[in-house]
């Protein structure tokens, strides 16, 4: 096989609760991963002379840095990971990444840019790592990645890696970018915000009210998230996902979703996607499997 072209899907979460802070600093949390079906693009192209190469093409290259980018950290990840001896020193890459997503949105770009890494090069370096194999090596890169390896929309808890498959009724997206970047770091250190918001069941997430405990906060920091927001919700409940600083609102269709799409201020950057519950990354990969 001489190339892999998979899509790296976005994520909104649907709800964010922090339940608690654990010793080590990593905070507890819940959450429901919506997979899109719009994201990243990558093509990985094996080579064999040890190089791992990226190049990353796209309008939202800005803060990107293909010296330390998640791409590059589990593509060196998975060849760790390969059978001792024969070739695997030699186990190399070529990588180009259509970039679409904003950094620092919310949206799970990065980490799913290391997740459909890891899928495409365990197939063609032929690997067979298994998906709980590289989950585990995904966890390690970020807590955001174990979702997109395994490829379904997920009940999530812990820091965000003890994942169950949950089935979503369909729904539309229309997703604003306000133009701002919000530092997750920044943010969940920051004193003010809420951490010990009581546990709750999956059940209760589709029935009981819930929110996203970065939002007030990102709200207050970041004046275009809150203008964004405001904005938003003259068309339904709208959200922040993530730490932000991405913010979406939900359509029974396309068509509603593309109408207010058009309406969006210049200023700031728009898509409408469909949340699906399967990821397109796994549903590439099956379908080269079977071709």
């Amino acid at each position: 096989m001489r190339s892999i072209t998979l899509t790296a899907p976005a994520k909104l979460n649907l709800f964010l609760h922090i339940t608690g802070r654990r010793d080590d600093g990593y905070h507890r949390l819940q959450t429901v991963f919506q997979l899109l079906d719009y994201g990243d693009e990558l093509t990985l192209t094996p080579r064999y002379d040890g190089q791992i190469t990226l190049h990353c093409e796209g309008a939202l290259l800005e803060d990107l840095d293909a010296r330390d980018n998640l791409v590059v950290l589990a593509a060196k990840a998975l060849r760790k990971s390969a059978p001792e001896g024969g070739d695997r020193e030699n186990l190399g890459a070529e990588i180009t990444l259509l970039k679409r997503l904003p950094t620092g949105g919310g949206l799970g770009g990065g980490s799913s840019d290391a997740a459909s890494t890891l899928l495409g090069l365990n197939r063609l370096w032929a690997l067979n790592l298994s998906v709980d194999e590289l989950a585990d090596i995904g966890e390690k890169l970020g807590a955001d990645v174990p979702v997109f390896v395994r490829g379904h929309s997920a009940w999530a808890e812990g820091i965000g890696e003890q994942l169950s498959p949950v089935e979503l009724p369909e729904r539309w997206y229309l997703v604003v970018h306000p133009g701002c970047h919000v530092s997750t770091k920044v943010i969940f250190s920051h004193p003010q915000l809420t951490r010990d918001t009581p546990a709750i069941t999956m059940a209760a997430f589709f029935t009981g009210p819930t929110r996203n405990d970065f939002e007030n906060l990102v709200r207050r920091l970041a004046e275009p998230v809150d203008k964004a927001l405001i904005w938003l919700e003259k068309f339904g409940e709208a959200r922040l996902t993530g730490s932000g600083a991405s913010v979406f609102v939900s359509f029974d269709s396309k068509a509603q979703a593309q109408e207010i799409l058009q309406k969006v201020p210049s200023e700031w950057q728009g898509f409408v996607a469909r949340g699906v519950n399967s990821s397109p990354a796994r549903a590439q990969l099956d379908s080269l499997a079977v071709s």
